[in-house]
């Protein structure tokens, strides 16, 4: 960096912080981490059933890489624990 360019450029302290100004700067840190809520720590007291499908949902989303399956993948998961649909009524 040239002399003239350092003496027109505000120094760091003087330059107010501007986080999406500035999220260029900062390096990739490769694919983002979900963190795993455990449903069981909730307030909400959930069913075997519900615990049961959050817990399959998660491992579908951990599997594909898709943190949001589209309702055709959601019926998958459903379906792979043994779901099925009453047509009697």
């Amino acid at each position: 960096m040239s002399a003239t360019v350092a003496a027109t450029r505000p120094s760091r302290q003087d330059r107010p912080h501007n986080a999406a100004a500035s999220a260029h700067l900062r390096s990739p840190k490769g694919p983002r981490r979900r963190r795993f809520i455990d449903p069981t720590t909730c307030d909400r007291d959930y069913g075997p059933e519900e615990l049961e499908f959050m817990q399959a949902l998660e491992r579908y989303k951990r599997s594909s890489g898709r943190m949001f399956p589209t309702c055709s993948e959601i019926l998958e998961v459903v379906r792979s624990l043994g779901y099925q649909r009453d047509v009697t009524a």
